[in-house]
């Protein structure tokens, strides 16, 4: 998906994380779980963090998510 594309889908998106990581007991485990949910659908092959981060921009910065 492009960037384009998860922001179109994004609110029920973050819908669908809230179930999903609901159990997490810590809301930064919470967060970083949407983004990385958000990571695994962008485009690009390298689905490891640091090329997932790099295509999220500001939202893949991992200091800013802690």
């Amino acid at each position: 998906m492009t960037q384009d594309e998860i922001a179109a889908v994004r609110s029920e998106l973050e819908e669908f994380a809230v179930e999903v990581f609901e159990p997490f007991a810590r809301n930064d485990q919470r967060r970083r779980g949407q983004v990385y949910l958000r990571g695994l659908l962008t485009d690009g092959q390298r689905k490891s963090v640091e090329p997932m981060a790099a295509r999220l921009g500001k939202d893949g910065n991992r200091q800013a998510c802690g």
